[in-house]
């Protein structure tokens, strides 16, 4: 028997109505083809493992959903599905803006079958070259000047991960306005001030 998790739940309910039915849809699919999946919740965003080990993963953001397999780098690509790039946001398929978007479930269930007998072997991708240590990550002049006036917020955030810290910035660049960006940068200084990540509600 496969296992749900309450916070993708929670996640897929509270991302943007175009998001839902491709999110949902896809986790089916998922089930259907691994009845024994796990739902997990790992960097941030839903990841789906068999036998210990994660195969893909589901992410939506503000225009564009994202389905992710772990070790695309190992598997066969006969209906040219794969974005090759592979860009973090956008996964391993091109954007994912509607359901009209997806290759045919046929094609999905394929691949979502290749990667759980990859997941099943315990094969992992070879690791792309990466220097040692991350590049920081650069954060918005507004921001940091909210920060320092909460010394205890500067103090946390200076000690966040890098991908705690790409959170917060993300959002806040995302803001259409001033008036909505001011807001986030505010709200923000709050929750780090607290030791949140900014998806700490979905962890």
């Amino acid at each position: 028997m496969g296992k749900k998790d309450e916070r993708i739940d929670a996640y897929i309910a509270n991302s943007a109505p175009f998001a839902q039915p491709i999110l949902s849809h896809l986790r089916a699919l998922i089930h259907d083809v691994c009845p024994e999946v796990v739902e997990t919740w790992k960097w941030s965003f839903p990841n789906f493992d068999y036998k210990g080990n994660s195969f893909v993963s589901l992410a939506s953001f503000k225009k564009h959903c994202a389905l992710r397999f772990w070790r695309a780098s190992l598997m066969e690509d006969p209906d040219n599905i794969f974005n090759i790039s592979e860009n973090g946001a956008l996964g391993s398929l091109n954007k994912i803006c509607a359901l009209t978007d997806l290759p045919d479930d046929s094609v999905l269930i394929k691949y979502l079958k290749a990667a759980v007998k990859l997941s099943e072997e315990g094969k992992k991708a070879p690791k792309t070259s990466k220097s040692k240590t991350a590049e920081p990550i650069k954060t918005p002049d507004d921001l940091a000047i909210a920060l320092t006036a909460n010394e205890a917020a500067s103090k946390l955030y200076n000690n966040f991960s890098n991908s705690h810290k790409k959170e917060y910035v993300v959002w806040i660049e995302e803001a259409k306005t001033l008036a909505t960006r001011n807001k986030r940068i505010a709200q923000a200084v709050e929750m780090i001030a607290e030791n949140k990540s900014r998806n700490w509600k979905y962890k």
